[in-house]
């Protein structure tokens, strides 16, 4: 595991805490089977949400949506 994805575990982990564990332990395999799309979709909640003024629960919606596909190949 390279120091970047470690860095992004662990401030997933802080974020997460306060989920219910089944929910930190689906996201948590996210980003151990592809730190990369996890990093592409975060980019892109953050854009929608500082520059198109969306909220985070709706930014985060419409991008899981974009990525659908991905996230459920990512945690098979």
């Amino acid at each position: 595991m390279s120091i970047k994805n470690f860095l992004i575990k662990k401030a997933a982990e802080r974020q997460l805490k306060n989920m219910p564990k089944d929910q930190q332990a689906m996201i948590m395999k996210l980003l151990d089977n592809n730190p990369d799309l996890f990093m592409k979709m975060s980019k892109e909640m953050e854009h929608k949400i500082k520059k198109e003024g969306k909220d985070q629960m709706l930014a985060m919606m419409e991008v899981s949506k974009k990525y659908q596909k991905e996230l459920q190949e990512a945690l098979k």
